[in-house]
């Protein structure tokens, strides 16, 4: 039952969570909350790791938030000092004084009340993140001893206690004790003895989460700017604190929050510890009573009582530390600082700049198979390593040129050098401006597949074949199609992937037969597809033995809304790394092209990539059948004014598509893809002078998308000698993947006369050779 008290904290509380929402769209920092189905609303005490001040309003707002529960959160006792008024608002927000009355039993009985407790068993910021000391245990800095400590157990003891107290509850119950059961139910404000039967009956389950933030930086702000005008005298702790804290706020900053798995705490008695149990169940009459047990009480009972449980309390705060701490989601920031201490440590200071970078790309390719470590974007997502592998990173590049990494590495041409200072000690409140690098290696130290993956990239990175660098590759590319399609599946995505038709695989594929001839093929599907498009045609080549990728243009084979966020760029961009990749495996490669794939491969071809034997572009389009086409730089253009308004998405961002292939193509077509195929057409137009390779054209005679024109245009624009245009008696645009007129057969005959090319070309000089030729 509610009092009037009750319901003036949940109206403020009410208040201050729509507050919050409104306050979280105006900052910079983006929260990603992480947890199984059902989690917040079974878990009863939450505890998190502690690095930033505000951090500890945000957890209360998200349960409330995912479950309509209310928190309460122990916070510094001196924030209730501020007049009676403010201690008020604060109790109505869920905080409680760190030196409340009997706090323990307080939220013991708060949870029994169905509240949610949180805590922070740190007992305050660790601000170099430093929770490991020398013997690998879980200790922390305390600034008031000036020493390092244990963390704190009061969620140990809660939850032990609580569900102690439960038991007590129920074995009442079952002695008939009806009288004692409704004192309870008095004394906890419950609506009867159901309502506390209820909740005897639901386990004290205890969540682990850990709060990793990313990137920090140490550059102005406008909190610090507001402090260095009107906050003279101010100390320097709380400047640092303002400093960090305000560009997480203000800066982009990505905030993870990840839930580990529920703990219940089972307490483990020896028999004689069951029937002392017994013994002092009959005792307890109240929460208070096992919560006031001292290993110095005056009864032995109750004093070896307490010396039990304290062993049990230890024992459980250990595995809750250890889960918080299993929860960071690693970045990339903590494999660069992780492995260049790990290079200081063993006498080396400077390191070549391609070396460094591969050993992480390798390190990430590990980590990306361990289930157990949680991964942020900027290694999960292939986009944000892009280049990692050649030692041209533009986002670690970012991170090592920084402000905050300017005195602790010189970024050379060729080489990274570490100064001194990265191996210095730092004061605990000024670490987090003086070595970042410190800060992310001790976050990551609790991770051991993070040093075991580093370690074992070390070894490999010296002696990585493009083979084995290629497989790796294309990986990246299966990696970065999971990552888009489960990015793009999100609610807000809903009402347009529901009128998806496409069911095909749209994964990429790269088929590698034994024994294969020496013409690799590199297989590009057209706007709207996915690589199933020419998936058939790919095994039969891969069959008659030539090794096949099958390549995803970006933003293809997921949704809608991921190609509207691309440009022809990225399409091209596909095609690059899947012919890169295909290159490392083949002698010479071939690239096969259908419509808008076909205009990706001509221009490939203008860029003359080594070891290219030649191409094959079917359908490209170089002129449309639809008149309309002429119109979408207009409405593209007014959709990107649309947009500047958050609440819209365009005047037009979508128009519907009637495919011949239903089952592979989107059914929506964003404009802006529309608009992009324009540019990616004219700029091939430009560039089909500059190939030089041998070229295959296909083109249905009666094709009603593309204008059977365009290839007699695009043959007498090739610049290429060798150059064959078949025209195909058929109206469909598919004539590839429906292999119409022996569409198929026509690029195996072509890719046959670039196998005996090519071996011809090697066998001459050895023929001119032996004949004494010069």
């Amino acid at each position: 039952m509610d009092t009037g008290y009750d319901l003036e904290i949940r109206s403020t509380y009410d208040w201050c969570v729509r507050a919050f929402s409104l306050v979280k769209s105006r900052l910079g920092v983006n929260i990603k909350l992480r947890h199984e189905k059902g989690q917040i609303e079974t878990g009863q005490i939450f505890l998190f790791n502690h690095f930033a001040r505000f951090e500890t309003v945000i957890p209360q707002y998200l349960i409330h938030q995912e479950t309509g529960a209310y928190c309460r959160c122990v916070a510094a006792a001196e924030l209730f000092k501020g007049g009676d008024s403010f201690a008020r608002f604060l109790y109505s927000v869920g905080a409680v004084p760190n030196n409340h009355p009997g706090l323990l039993p307080f939220l013991a009985a708060e949870i029994l009340r169905g509240r949610k407790v949180i805590v922070f068993p740190e007992g305050g910021m660790v601000k170099d993140r430093r929770v490991l000391d020398e013997d690998g245990e879980y200790t922390i800095f305390s600034r008031t001893a000036h020493k390092r400590r244990k963390h704190h157990s009061g969620a140990a003891v809660i939850a032990l206690t609580l569900e102690m107290f439960k038991k007590r509850i129920l074995s009442v119950q079952e002695a008939g004790e009806t009288d004692r059961l409704l004192r309870w139910v008095r004394a906890l404000g419950l609506a009867d003895v159901d309502a506390l039967l209820a909740a005897a009956r639901q386990p004290t389950l205890i969540v682990p989460a850990n709060i990793t933030f990313y990137p920090l930086r140490v550059t102005d702000n406008i909190l610090k700017k507001g402090v260095e005008l009107f906050g003279k005298g101010m100390k320097e702790k709380f400047i640092e604190e303002l400093l960090i804290e305000g560009n997480i706020l203000f800066k982009n900053t990505d905030m993870d929050i990840q839930f580990g798995p529920s703990i219940a705490p089972a307490m483990r008695w020896r028999w004689w510890e069951r029937r002392l149990l017994a013994q002092i169940f009959n005792k307890v009459q109240s929460l208070d009573d096992l919560f006031t047990m001292k290993p110095d009480a005056g009864r032995w009972d109750e004093r070896l009582f307490s010396v039990c449980v304290k062993r049990e309390v230890d024992r459980l705060r250990d595995i809750y530390m250890r889960d918080i701490y299993a929860q960071v989601t690693v970045n990339l920031s903590h494999l660069a600082s992780s492995f260049i201490l790990m290079l200081m440590q063993q006498g080396q200071a400077e390191v070549d700049r391609v070396l460094f970078q591969r050993t992480l790309y390798l390190a990430i390719k590990r980590l990306q198979r361990d289930a157990s470590v949680h991964l942020h974007r900027s290694i999960g997502n292939p986009e944000l390593y892009e280049r990692l592998d050649e030692g041209l990173c533009p986002r670690l590049e970012q991170f090592l040129s920084s402000p905050e990494c300017a005195h602790l590495v010189k970024v050379e041409q060729n080489n990274y050098r570490f100064l001194p200072k990265v191996v210095e000690t730092h004061s605990f409140d000024n670490v987090r401006l003086e070595n970042v690098i410190e800060v992310y290696a001790n976050e990551a130290a609790p991770i051991q597949p993070v040093a075991a993956a580093l370690r074992a990239a070390m070894e490999e990175a010296p002696t990585l074949d493009d083979r084995d660098l290629a497989l790796h590759l294309f990986d990246d590319e299966r990696v970065s199609y999971r990552w888009d399609r489960e990015k793009f599946a999100e609610a807000r995505f809903e009402k347009i992937n529901r009128q998806e038709t496409a069911t095909a695989d749209g994964e990429p594929y790269l088929l590698l037969p034994e024994g294969h001839h020496r013409v690799g093929v590199v297989m590009v599907h057209g706007l709207l597809a996915s690589p199933a498009e020419l998936r058939v045609f790919a095994e039969k080549l891969a069959a008659r033995g030539h090794p096949v990728i099958g390549v995803r243009l970006k933003g293809h084979g997921t949704s809608p809304w991921d190609l509207r966020e691309r440009g022809w760029e990225d399409w091209f961009a596909s095609v690059q790394q899947g012919y890169r990749i295909m290159s490392a495996l083949a002698e010479r490669v071939c690239v096969v092209g259908f419509s808008t794939g076909g205009a990706l491969s001509l221009l490939l071809a203008a860029e003359h990539p080594e070891n290219l034997a030649g191409v094959a572009s079917v359908s490209t389009p170089y002129k449309f059948m639809n008149r309309n086409l002429l119109f979408v730089p207009l409405l593209h253009g007014m959709n990107k004014l649309a947009s500047w308004i958050p609440s819209l998405e365009g005047i037009m961002p979508f128009r519907p598509n009637r495919s011949e292939h239903p089952h592979i193509n989107y059914y929506n077509i964003p404009i802006r893809s529309l608009y992009e195929l324009g540019r990616v057409v004219e700029e091939m137009g430009h560039r089909l002078h500059e190939i030089s390779s041998p070229v295959l054209l296909l083109q249905g005679a009666g094709d009603k998308v593309v204008n059977p024109q365009s290839a007699e245009i695009i043959r007498g624009k090739l610049g290429a000698i060798t150059k064959t245009l078949h025209m195909v008696p058929s109206d469909r645009h598919g004539i590839l993947n429906e292999d119409v007129g022996e569409t198929q057969q026509r690029i195996v005959d072509f890719l046959a006369t670039l196998d005996v090319a090519d071996a011809a070309l090697e066998f001459q000089p050895a023929a001119r050779h032996a004949s004494g030729a010069p």
